[in-house]
């Protein structure tokens, strides 16, 4: 047996040693690009590739071919793609999916065939704790992160009774039980929509009704316009305060909804303007590249892409090497458009948490502007005590 296991181990070394440099990096990027929520897979798109493109074409020094590809918001879709990239492409890294019931469904495609994904949005609970992979890495944020955030500054303001609304999906579960996990409150209603619903006349009437102090809503992307708008519209903004995630108040949903959000409150990990070097380059050369002010989304893109380039660099483009690979990956050694990350056991990310109120940009506009002081610093998640991830 001892003599087995040290020619099991030569032969991994051996194999190791074998790892020649790649002469480039393919990447497959499946996400949302039509449709009602295409507006978030394309942002996140944009800030990928802006990457790319400020790199010379290049991820870690090597020219990177980025395949990029529509979801249609279908799992079937992704699923099939996902195959696609992996299986006839062979691609080297797998990313893009905004939404975590699509991840899911298409993960094992790149998991199963040894493929990493860098999650640029959709990071669920499940993955987080007891189905973590050592393959599977969130650059974004645990799915509960930002509505526990919301919870603390729920508290802050001294509420004391909210009602809550978030899509029938994993991400729309686990973003209340993340605000229920801190607020101290009561909840007087709690209600699961149907994902993709554009119609909220049936929950403003059950929510004029129970007449709480404030809503805290988790519905990305057109969802959450809708919803705004329609709030607004029936007069509820007088008398309620509306809550948000960031999600639910990112630029495409200002730009979408109006002045009607101007001083509405919301959690992000992320602001445009955050103070540091690498997110002052970013804003400005998202603006200068697509004319327009980048999203959360957006920056999440940004910085999956430049991951990507941090790791490849650091183990000399061997991308064969999963485990060094997977060590580079785990370092994080880049600068991140939100400052301070890290990456937890779980391998999703340790970073602060900010409250951001929708202001005037100076020029006619409304932007998110940030509080100083984050509200959750240094912040992780409740489920990665549950994880034990493989070496």
């Amino acid at each position: 047996m001892v003599l087995r296991s040290l020619l099991a181990a030569c032969a991994l070394a051996a194999a190791a040693l074998s790892v020649h440099a790649a002469d480039k990096v393919k990447v497959g990027f499946v996400s949302t690009l039509s449709g009602p929520s295409a507006a978030l897979g394309i942002d996140i798109r944009d800030g990928f590739l802006l990457a790319v493109k400020l790199n010379g074409g290049k991820l870690g020094g090597l020219p990177a071919e980025v395949l990029v590809s529509d979801d249609q918001f279908k799992p079937d879709v992704a699923r099939q793609l996902f195959e696609r990239n992996v299986k006839r492409d062979k691609v080297d890294f797998m990313t893009g999916v905004v939404f975590s019931n699509i991840m899911l469904a298409a993960l094992p495609e790149a998991l199963d065939n040894k493929v990493i994904y860098l999650s640029p949005n959709a990071a669920p609970s499940p993955m987080a704790g007891k189905e973590c992979h050592p393959l599977f890495f969130a650059v974004s944020w645990p799915n509960d992160a930002y509505h526990e955030a919301a919870g603390a500054f729920a508290n802050q303001r001294n509420l004391q009774n909210v009602y809550l609304v978030a899509p029938n999906y994993q991400a729309g579960k686990d973003s209340l039980a993340g605000f229920k996990r801190v607020f101290a409150g009561k909840v007087v209603g709690e209600v699961y929509t149907k994902l993709g619903q554009l119609d909220y006349a049936a929950e403003l009437a059950e929510i004029r009704a129970a007449k709480p102090q404030a809503v805290y809503i988790f519905l990305p992307g057109g969802m959450g316009i809708n919803f705004i708008k329609q709030f607004v519209g029936a007069g509820l903004s007088k008398d309620i305060t509306l809550l948000l995630p960031g999600f639910s108040a990112d630029q495409d949903v200002i730009g979408a909804v109006g002045p009607s959000m101007a001083g509405l409150f919301n959690t992000a990990h992320w602001s445009p303007d955050l103070a540091n070097a690498a997110n002052k380059k970013f804003v400005a050369e998202f603006e200068k590249e697509y004319k327009r002010v980048p999203t959360l989304y957006a920056s999440q893109g940004y910085d999956t892409a430049r991951l990507i380039d941090a790791a490849v660099r650091d183990v000399k483009g061997k991308l064969g090497d999963t485990h060094a690979m997977r060590e580079a990956l785990r370092a994080a050694r880049f600068e991140s458009v939100r400052g301070s990350f890290k990456f937890n056991a779980n391998q999703y990310p340790i970073q602060d948490y900010y409250v951001r109120t929708v202001g005037s940009d100076g020029k006619g506009g409304l932007i998110n502007k940030s509080f100083t002081e984050p509200i959750l610093k240094a912040h992780g998640d409740a489920y990665v005590q549950q994880c034990q991830m493989p070496k």
